[in-house]
């Protein structure tokens, strides 16, 4: 047993890190962006030591993207004329439908081609499905779009059977775990979001 945790403490440890991580976006917490810088760090490792390229470079994106959701979730969003507004949990807007369904495709596209042309990954097309899924979730997920919930449903699955496949088993688990926290989370996302003023 202790060989077994002393050769997987740092996917048991990003698990830890995901857990609080997940706790803190279901609450809707502004300090699940600070989790978002910590754990890609110690993703990255994890992710490369076992070929999940795709993975650690999202892993890259996620702090980047991290420092950008807080500062919306913080400070609002810019509307014309200068001043700002606060983020409120929405539904995602038809008029965003496409753009994101093109960006992720684009990127799905790009990430395989990256994989196949740089790397000797053993499994391009689903390492490269959920970094560009991931990608567009996590952008909803800034603008606090309550149905970024049913895009990381998707990534969690397919996430949670790629982890079994390559033997990172905590993190498999914690993405299992996170497809049923993903469910209740779009269940209590939709209860709390602001009702349109009649």
């Amino acid at each position: 047993m202790l060989e077994f945790l002393s050769s997987h403490w740092l996917d048991a440890f990003t698990t830890l890190l995901g857990l609080l991580y997940i706790w803190l976006e279901y609450r809707a917490h502004i300090a699940l962006w600070v989790v978002s810088v910590v754990m890609p760090a110690f993703d990255i490792w994890l992710y490369w030591s076992h070929g999940l390229y795709g993975d650690a470079g999202m892993a890259m994106y996620y702090t980047l993207a991290a420092i950008y959701g807080f500062a919306v979730w913080k400070f609002g969003l810019r509307k014309r004329g200068g001043k700002r507004r606060s983020v409120e949990i929405s539904h995602f807007p038809l008029r965003q439908v496409l753009p994101a369904a093109i960006a992720f495709f684009a990127l799905w596209g790009a990430t395989y081609w990256v994989l196949i042309t740089f790397t000797n990954s053993t499994v391009p097309v689903a390492d490269s499905f959920t970094n560009a899924m991931s990608f567009v979730a996590l952008w909803a997920l800034s603008r606090k779009y309550a149905e970024q919930w049913l895009l990381w449903i998707v990534v969690d699955v397919v996430c949670c059977v790629l982890y079994v496949v390559k033997g990172i088993p905590f993190k498999a688990g914690l993405y299992g775990l996170y497809v049923l926290i993903a469910i209740a989370g779009y269940i209590r996302w939709l209860r709390v979001m602001p009702k349109p003023q009649q």
